[in-house]
């Protein structure tokens, strides 16, 4: 047995065990992961689609930064709410420009559709008016409060002055939450000015052109102040959108939708079955027809299937019934190389070499045909994730597939090229490898004892 075998073997143990211990169970918490990654189509969540109205953008942005732009807000957003795995996209088409927010259901994340969608699609423009009075009808109005700033020239009050740091707080007399937020220095100092002047006066805060809270300057404020007169949620959701900046386009909704978790399950389970199905079919062929080293394969494949496990659970992938179906086609591969491999090395034992001799030709003859097939399959996959990702023919559903599919089909390569072949190699020596019936052919030549 060569020492370089043994090594091989040794790693080989090593990499399935620790993937062996990190899948079962699946949620067993391994490098800060827990359970796999499911999309919404599996594990349940919102669907929410948006249109940007471009011709409202900020005017020294163009249509492509606005975009970027919009949809970084959206992602602070999401990511400050604690929803992790969010797919955000860009799509361009003939109808307009529109963002994609998919969601999936997580736990500790208790979010109803509605709230995401007050989440992400408000502008989030805050502003502080004073009441005026009309000198013609005596009504009063509410007009943006203005003040000198550093450089001497009037400025509005509005939440560009805002430092990112506002938060949720409860009034230390009647418990009810209010946003706490900060002014940066050339806000305190207008801030300080308004406050000023509108000693026992109301101050309107508006959010994008709402009255939300009219408190009454009761003192002199510079730096901080507090939103009142807002539920819980409705204070979460506003310091969220105040730290993450308002959006640089308007959106409105061009539809929403919830897939049930219960959907995602039923989908899983019938997956499930169909793989399960398909990979016994798969491993009795293997077995009755290839034999001795169809046994090797199908121990092969079972390590393939826990190291591939263990890869989607801990990058992690976000798996979705496309990307299901990725894994399985890979998996057809990883037996397809098998194949190739056994029917070289049945070749070259009816052609006379001795057992050793046929595994070395079989592997290295096989292998052209394994590396051109897989290297075709991986140009497809990048192609696919390419286009998945463009604004133009962007698919999340495409690029899970093929993301799945390019990491199943490169484990696959490893399998039958280092697990089986060095499994083939350890047992080839013994006695009970030399029994020709367990390749398919009549006869075996000795084969050479390796050192």
């Amino acid at each position: 047995m060569r020492r370089r075998n043994v090594y091989l073997l040794i790693f080989i143990l090593v990499l399935f065990g620790f993937s062996l211990w990190s899948v079962v169970p699946l949620n067993r918490s391994v490098l800060g992961r827990q359970d796999l990654t499911l999309g919404i189509d599996l594990n349940g969540g919102y669907n929410l689609l948006y249109s940007v109205n471009l011709t409202e953008k900020d005017p020294s942005l163009t249509d492509a930064e606005a975009l970027a732009s919009v949809k970084m807000t959206i992602e602070r957003r999401v990511n400050a709410f604690g929803i992790t795995e969010p797919t955000i996209r860009i799509i361009q088409s003939g109808l307009g420009s529109f963002i994609q927010v998919q969601l999936p259901y997580e736990k500790g994340a208790n979010v109803t559709l509605q709230e995401a969608e007050n989440l992400i699609g408000q502008v989030a423009q805050l502003d502080f008016r004073e009441q005026v009075v009309d000198p013609t009808t005596g009504n009063t109005t509410w007009v943006i409060a203005t003040a000198a700033g550093s450089n001497g020239t009037e400025e509005e009050l509005t939440g560009r002055y805002l430092k990112p740091n506002a938060k949720v707080v409860l009034a230390p007399t009647t418990n009810a939450p209010e946003v706490a937020f900060e002014w940066n220095s050339e806000g305190a100092l207008l801030f300080k000015e308004i406050t000023t002047r509108d000693l026992g006066k109301p101050l309107g805060i508006f959010l994008d052109n709402e009255l939300i809270s009219a408190p009454t300057v009761q003192a002199v404020i510079s730096d901080t102040g507090v939103i009142t007169g807002l539920s819980l949620a409705q204070a979460k959701t506003l310091a969220i959108q105040l730290n993450s900046g308002a959006l640089k386009a308007p959106l409105t909704i061009a539809e929403q939708t919830e897939i049930q978790a219960t959907l995602g399950a039923d989908s899983v389970h019938k997956s499930l079955t169909a793989a399960e199905i398909g990979i016994v079919v798969l491993l009795v062929f293997l077995l009755l027809y290839y034999r001795l080293p169809g046994l090797v394969a199908c121990l092969a494949l079972g390590i393939y299937a826990v190291v591939l496990l263990m890869i989607f659970k801990l990058v992690p992938i976000t798996l979705t019934l496309p990307g299901l179906a990725g894994f399985i086609v890979s998996f057809g591969m990883a037996v397809d190389a098998n194949v190739l491999i056994f029917e070289r090395l049945k070749e070259e034992l009816r052609g006379g070499r001795s057992l050793g001799a046929a595994v070395e030709a079989g592997f290295s003859r096989a292998w052209p045909a394994i590396r051109d097939s897989n290297i075709t399959t991986f140009i497809a996959c990048v192609v696919l994730i390419w286009l998945g990702t463009t604004a133009v023919f962007a698919n999340p559903t495409v690029v899970g597939f093929a993301v799945t599919l390019f990491i199943g089909v490169a484990m696959s390569m490893f399998t039958a090229i280092v697990v089986t072949r060095t499994f083939l190699r350890l047992i080839m020596g013994g006695q009970l490898a030399a029994n020709p019936a367990l390749y398919g052919v009549t006869s075996l030549r000795p084969a050479r004892n390796s050192k």
